[in-house]
């Protein structure tokens, strides 16, 4: 039994892919001590080795657009090769924020423009930051519309701060997703199916000691506090369990993802995202919500590499 982790990649999440794989990989050895679990980072030699391997499995860990944009598993699939986590079209549509929210017609999200770098240059900067505010209000948030891990992701507060604050979205990708600023809890919640159907794992609250749960507070230990399970009532994380499940299935996802949320002060969870090659890190959620739940990474990567077998 040989299973392959691909970690790495070239985006700016390269080094978060990297120590996601390390973890998984190692959680498999330990798991199942008998398969032969390998680390793969992508380069011009993986589809070669690939192919001359011929893997039982693929677990593709590589986060940003090499690893979570559908590519790299129509690649798989070209391959033949049994592989964990959603399908190509279905990775497309999570990956890309505005498509997401778009595909949310009966869950909350909040409303949010989405600005080509093209159009913000064309039709002068002045005019539409003012229409942006006109809309949407202040605070905003401010996102590239696909990628992860918070890079170039800002609140803006002021109007004089969202001319930087589209500068930085702009530096990871040429579409800028202006959205609503909704108070609230932020929370994560990862769903799993091992074949049983999509669970919700406990929903991970996030309270980073800056505010804003930004690239350095996901990734430097001490800087963010979790609570897990969340500080919610019983129905407000069950309600919000039920919307996890149910993003995950509209979006088609398969096997594992992570949904993130803002629960108002109401009690409505707002969907914010959906990740379909979630962070393993020691600081990542995912992991968190397994402790919680009393399960361990490896005992459920062996089940989804399982599931996953039975597919080709």
């Amino acid at each position: 039994m040989q299973v392959v982790v691909l970690a790495g990649g070239l985006s700016p999440e390269r080094d978060v892919s990297i120590r996601s794989g390390r973890r998984v990989a190692e959680a498999l050895r330990s798991a199942a001590p008998d398969w032969e679990v390998l680390e793969r980072d992508i380069d011009a030699d993986l589809l070669r080795d690939l192919t001359r391997m011929k893997p039982d499995c693929v677990v593709p860990l590589v986060h940003g657009a090499a690893g979570e944009d559908g590519a790299l598993r129509d690649v798989l699939e070209c391959l033949g090769l049994a592989y964990v986590g959603s399908r190509p079209d279905p990775s497309r549509f999570a990956f890309d924020k505005t498509i997401a929210k778009a595909m949310m017609s009966e869950v909350a999200t909040p409303d949010s423009v989405s600005l080509p770098h093209s159009t913000f240059r064309e039709l002068g900067a002045g005019g539409v930051l003012h229409a942006l505010s006109g809309r949407l209000g202040l605070p905003m948030v401010v996102k590239p519309s696909r990628g992860g891990s918070a890079l170039g992701v800002s609140v803006v507060r002021e109007e004089g701060e969202l001319p930087a604050a589209m500068v930085g979205a702009f530096a990871y990708g040429e579409v800028a997703l202006v959205e609503q600023f909704i108070p609230g809890i932020e929370v994560a919640i990862g769903v799993i199916d091992t074949g049983d159907g999509p669970r919700a794992l406990p929903a991970v609250e996030i309270v980073p000691d800056g505010g804003f749960y930004d690239y350095a507070a996901r990734y430097t230990a001490g800087t963010t506090e979790f609570y897990v399970p969340a500080r919610l009532t019983d129905d407000l994380a069950a309600r919000a369990a039920a919307a996890a499940v149910d993003v995950h299935a509209r979006l088609r996802l398969r096997d594992w993802s992570r949904i993130d949320f803002i629960i108002d002060v109401s009690g409505v969870p707002w969907f914010l995202e959906a990740n379909v090659a979630p962070g393993m890190t020691e600081t990542s959620l995912v992991p968190q919500a397994l402790v919680a739940a009393g399960e361990d990474i490896g005992t459920m990567m062996v089940a989804l590499v399982a599931r996953a077998m039975t597919r080709v």
